[in-house]
């Protein structure tokens, strides 16, 4: 089983991020503040409260390379702050947005920022070094509902997006002055600023938690219908797979290797989708789960559970129950995994380590150093 450390600092926790040397993390207990904490010794100090948002924070991204870090909120602001003389200090960021803010992360080279709103745009924020401040390039009457999560491609180029529209995306996010023209010639990374490379109607719900495998070969989203969606070759035909699962709807991924996966969300356990030698993706098992199910026991447990319920026979099944069948599972966390991060080197091909928060208000941290084994040679 892999190795956990869990600390619950907050009634709720609404997102987190770590420090570029993983020993402070930033999150927000679900209100209009952000709480820096540090590790010593076993234990978590508070050092910082960032007060300058007006409603929730609902995004927060610390840059590995600068130190920096960017909140959005439901107050339609971002900012990003940095460390001088011991304090964090805000810088505004003009979105022009006339609705909430939802998503945010930094680009790998972090030059830019991307930002998700509930006002169907995404801003591509950059730096203006005449006027000392940071701007906005928005894309546009592209989406139908509200952006739910951003996703940047190794090239810091191409952004994926999800949105409550059902779709995922694929845009070009180059800025001339900002990027830089070293790819091949012709490649969808030299597409003009907002052009839609590829749209994916994969999803019939509302559609999150997207991101690109190490090498960016690979694309992976999930759906509120139990439902995570993987493509390769993203451009003019790209190749997709749906995979199903019985389990409450996920809301987060993250690539641990380019052919693992780690899903998060309502059913409150990091569960595990993995790519065989044919690259067919399948559903593995829960992160705690001591032997996977075979899947004749899975569907035999579902079909089982589908049938009390409906002839009302599910009354024997106690809160008490619910819980140790959780726990059986690995549960760490007592209800929804809003956000999963890695704990590890940014740009690693392979992540050991990595972070979860939720509703519960904890944090977990995850190590799956003595799961190698167990967990095949997809983690490889």
């Amino acid at each position: 089983m892999a190795m956990v450390d869990v600390h619950r600092f907050a009634e709720s926790i609404t997102c987190h991020a770590w420090s570029p040397d993983h020993s402070m993390v930033a999150f927000c207990p679900n209100n209009n503040e952000v709480h820096i904490y540090k590790s010593s010794q076993d234990q978590w100090e508070r050092l910082h409260v960032l007060e300058k948002h007006d409603q929730i924070v609902s995004g927060i991204d610390w840059s590995s390379k600068s130190n920096k870090i960017v909140t959005v909120s439901h107050d339609r602001n971002s900012y990003v702050w940095s460390l001088e003389g011991g304090e964090w200090v805000p810088t505004l960021v003009i979105l022009r947005l006339n609705r909430a803010a939802l998503c945010v992360q930094w680009s790998p080279k972090e030059n830019k920022f991307a930002v998700g709103s509930g006002a169907k745009t995404v801003c591509i924020c950059y730096y203006e070094q005449e006027n000392n401040w940071w701007v906005s390039k928005l894309i546009r009457k592209r989406h139908e509902s509200s952006v739910t999560n951003v996703a940047w491609h190794p090239n810091n180029i191409l952004l994926a997006t999800t949105s409550t529209d059902g779709k995922c995306r694929v845009f070009s996010t180059f800025i001339k002055g900002i990027d830089t023209k070293d790819s091949k010639a012709g490649s969808p990374a030299e597409s003009k600023f907002g052009e839609q490379i590829l749209q994916l109607d994969l999803s019939y719900s509302w559609a999150s938690g997207v991101k690109w495998s190490p090498s960016g070969n690979t694309l992976a989203y999930v759906g509120h219908s139990s439902m995570i969606y993987f493509v390769d070759d993203v451009g003019p035909s790209p190749l997709a797979q749906s995979v199903a699962f019985r389990d409450l709807p996920l809301r987060d991924v993250l690539f641990i290797s380019e052919k693992m996966v780690i899903g998060v969300g309502y059913d409150s356990n990091p569960m595990v989708f993995a790519a065989d030698d044919t690259g067919i993706w399948s559903f593995i098992r829960y992160i705690g789960e001591k032997k996977a199910e075979s899947s004749g026991a899975s569907y035999s447990s579902q079909f089982s559970e589908a049938f009390t319920k409906f002839y009302g026979q599910s009354k024997a099944t106690t809160a008490n129950e619910a819980s140790e069948s959780s726990k059986s599972r690995g549960g760490v966390h007592d209800n929804c995994i809003n956000s999963i991060v890695p704990h590890s080197k940014a740009g690693s091909p392979k992540v050991m380590r990595f972070s979860t928060s939720g509703l519960d208000g904890k944090i977990a941290t995850w190590n799956l150093e003595n799961m190698q084994e167990e967990l095949g040679h997809q983690f490889q």
